[in-house]
C-alpha cells in the first residue's frame, strides 16, 4: 500500500498535457474525497467523478495525439481492447 506522501506526490503531478492539469487535479480531489468518505466506509455505490474522469481522459488523449507520443499496443486510461483470456 503506498504511503500518504507517495499518494500526495502522485496527486501533485502535472498531466501529460498542460491544458489537462487543472482537470487532473479536480478529478484527483473528487476521487480521493469519494474514496475516503464513501468507498472505504462500505458505500461502493457508484463513482460521482465519472464525468470528470471522462473529460480528463479526452484531454489527455488529445494531448498525446498532438505530442505524437506513441502508445500503440498499450492499454491506456480505458482505451484499447479487452484483455484476451489467458490460455493456462
Amino acid at each position: 500500500m503506498p504511503s500518504e506522501s507517495a499518494a500526495a506526490a502522485a496527486a501533485a503531478m502535472n498531466s501529460v498535457g498542460e491544458a489537462c492539469t487543472d482537470m487532473k487535479r479536480e478529478y484527483d480531489q473528487c476521487f480521493n474525497r469519494w474514496f475516503a468518505e464513501k468507498f472505504l466506509k462500505g458505500d461502493g455505490s457508484g463513482d460521482p467523478c465519472t464525468d470528470l474522469f471522462k473529460r480528463y481522459q479526452q484531454c489527455v488523449q488529445k494531448a498525446i495525439k498532438e505530442k505524437e507520443i506513441p502508445i500503440e499496443g498499450l492499454e491506456f486510461m480505458g482505451h484499447g481492447k479487452e484483455k484476451p483470456e489467458s490460455s493456462s
